[in-house]
């Protein structure tokens, strides 16, 4: 009952403020009809307050997102389904669903009767222009009686989670460099003759399994022949992402660092859809494998909560890839580098890998001056070069590129990046 009374609304407090000042006027006056009128307006909401706190309701909910990982930009249905279990019909019931600012202002829905053993299903939508996770919930609903003057809040506990992940851009099919890595025996010759399906063979040796016999080698050469154990080779991939704050400028979703953000993205679904093996390693220390981690929805959610961190460091990002890479394909992409940080990449061109690199010209996220861009647009050049000096088919990246436009520069036989003189370095040279 306190807790009713604490849930009185401001109709029950007015009506309780009016039953008092009629009371003390009938005092005041000696009229005894006044006395009875503020009984009535005292006793109303008493009664709707002992009326909603005696109510007992079991009431069962149920969320469901569709989908339950959305791209940014993109809307999400969110279905309530609530269900009276009681045999007792339920009144008004005021549905409210807690959610963060980013998801847009709280749904409201009222519910004006429930009856027994019965349930309603409600639905609204969300959208968020900013990636990450988001609560949803918990739902809280208001009881409250016909009149409105008592009302109390019930939530439930259950909160679900609405994934937004970056947006993800269909790229064209174009055939990498550097695809192919593996381990074993012989590997070339038994990718160039036998194919990736089958094995070599070699002579037999003391203690092989007679079931590894290769018969038709034997006869072909006159000599007891096995077949090799070895691993077939695969189409291996690894994404790097550059995480450091000061290598990226811009705010919100418009900023260089969410470029990036969604260009690993894109170029993780389109390697999983070409059959890569792939593998995400990001500055923040985070080293994912696709395979072993649920797929591409695991590299996704991944990027959904990847932040900048303040001290970056590139030699942690090189030796972190190095650990694990066994050759393939690196492809990283990197904010603002200088000359020196673009040659300790280098690193990163272990067992033969082929590394390409999307260079950002973070500068060209934000407003400078005329002689102030062409410092930068000149340092940015250098940084290219040095990339390429350092193994790397190196890309560079403004504002206003296209990552579609920018993929098919990173096949095989096409053209890396050349460097360019500023004009005022050509003049004087001629």
């Amino acid at each position: 009952m306190r807790e009713a009374l604490r849930g009185m609304t401001t109709r029950g407090r007015s009506f309780l403020a009016a039953a008092g000042a009629a009371a003390l006027s009938a005092f005041i006056l000696g009229e005894k009809d006044l006395l009875r009128v503020a009984i009535l307006l005292a006793a109303l909401p008493l009664l709707a307050a002992a009326y909603v706190g005696r109510s007992r309701y079991k009431l069962a909910c149920t969320r469901s997102l569709e989908p339950g990982r959305a791209p940014v930009g993109s809307s999400a249905r969110v279905v309530l389904r609530l269900e009276n279990l009681s045999r007792l019909p339920t009144g008004t019931l005021l549905m409210e669903d807690r959610l963060p600012y980013a998801l847009g202002s709280r749904p409201r829905v009222v519910l004006e009767r429930l009856a027994a053993n019965m349930a309603s299903s409600v639905a609204y939508t969300v959208r968020a222009d900013i990636r990450g996770r988001y609560p949803i919930g918990p739902l809280v609903i208001r009881l409250t009686d016909p009149f409105g003057l008592c009302e109390l809040s019930r939530s439930f506990p259950s909160v679900d989670k609405l994934t937004v992940i970056p947006e993800v851009v269909a790229l064209p099919a174009v055939r990498l460099a550097g695809e192919y890595a593996g381990s074993g025996e012989s590997r070339a010759r038994s990718v160039a003759v036998h194919g990736e399906d089958d094995a070599a063979t070699r002579e037999y040796r003391r203690g092989d399994d007679l079931r590894r016999v290769h018969w038709r080698s034997t006869a072909r050469t006159g000599e007891l022949m096995v077949r090799r154990e070895e691993q077939p080779w695969e189409a291996r991939a690894t994404v790097v992402l550059d995480t450091r704050l000061y290598a990226h400028q811009g705010d919100g979703p418009a900023a260089s660092f969410e470029w990036a953000v969604s260009a690993a993205a894109s170029i993780a679904v389109h390697l999983r859809h070409a059959g890569y093996k792939l593998r995400l390693v990001t500055g923040t220390g985070v080293d994912l494998d696709a395979i072993e981690h649920g797929g591409e929805g695991a590299i996704l959610d991944t990027l959904a909560d990847v932040k900048l961190t303040q001290h970056g460091d590139l030699g942690g990002l090189v030796e972190l890839v190095r650990r694990r890479t066994d050759g393939g394909l690196i492809i990283g992409l990197f904010g603002s580098l200088t000359v020196t940080e673009a040659e300790v990449l280098t690193g990163m061109r272990s067992h033969g890998a082929t590394c390409i690199g999307f260079a950002i010209d973070s500068s060209t996220w934000i407003n400078m001056t005329p002689g102030d861009r062409q410092e930068a647009e000149r340092q940015h050049a250098a940084t290219s070069l040095a990339l390429v000096r350092s193994g790397w088919r190196s890309l560079p990246v403004k504002h206003s590129d296209s990552l579609a436009a920018l993929w098919p520069a990173t096949g095989r036989g096409s053209q890396g990046f050349a460097y360019r003189a500023p004009m005022a370095e050509t003049v004087s040279g001629l």
